[in-house]
């Protein structure tokens, strides 16, 4: 396993830049467990107005053979700082991005963008493949029913 971001120095990049994420092995890939990311510093930029918004991005999944390396995270949602994307957007691409890397049993990603113009946008996608597609399924129409 070699990864290239963890332990050196940092070259950040300010636009959507998905091969900064990075995966890591498992050790207890025979077990059903729920791993849970949060960051509280998500910004990207309104593609209209150009205006930045501002989220708290909620990263939940129960992972497979891989797990996501945390600074290869820190990294690729941060290349989203100046990239122009709708919300719901931005939160299908991160799901989208990490099913591609991990390939999860179960993966769940909300936004929860600051309050703009008196309206808060929540984007909530999951994911589940195997005995987890029912499970995605339900959660899904539970969370908001």
């Amino acid at each position: 396993m070699e990864l290239k971001n963890l332990g050196n120095k940092t070259d950040y990049k300010y636009d959507y830049a998905p091969e900064f994420l990075e995966a890591i092995p498992n050790a207890n890939s025979e077990r059903n467990y729920f791993v849970t990311l949060t960051s509280d510093e998500f910004t990207c930029l309104c593609p209209i107005t150009h205006q930045p918004d501002y989220a708290t991005i909620k990263i939940r999944y129960v992972p497979d053979e891989k797990l996501v390396e945390s600074k290869s995270l820190k990294l690729y949602l941060t290349s989203f700082r100046n990239c122009g994307t709708f919300h719901e957007t931005a939160v299908n691409t991160i799901a989208d991005d990490l099913i591609k890397l991990l390939n999860p049993r179960y993966l769940e990603v909300e936004g929860v963008f600051s309050v703009r113009g008196g309206i808060s946008i929540v984007p909530f996608v999951n994911y589940g493949r195997g005995e987890f597609e029912s499970v995605a399924k339900k959660i899904l129409v539970e969370r908001h029913a």
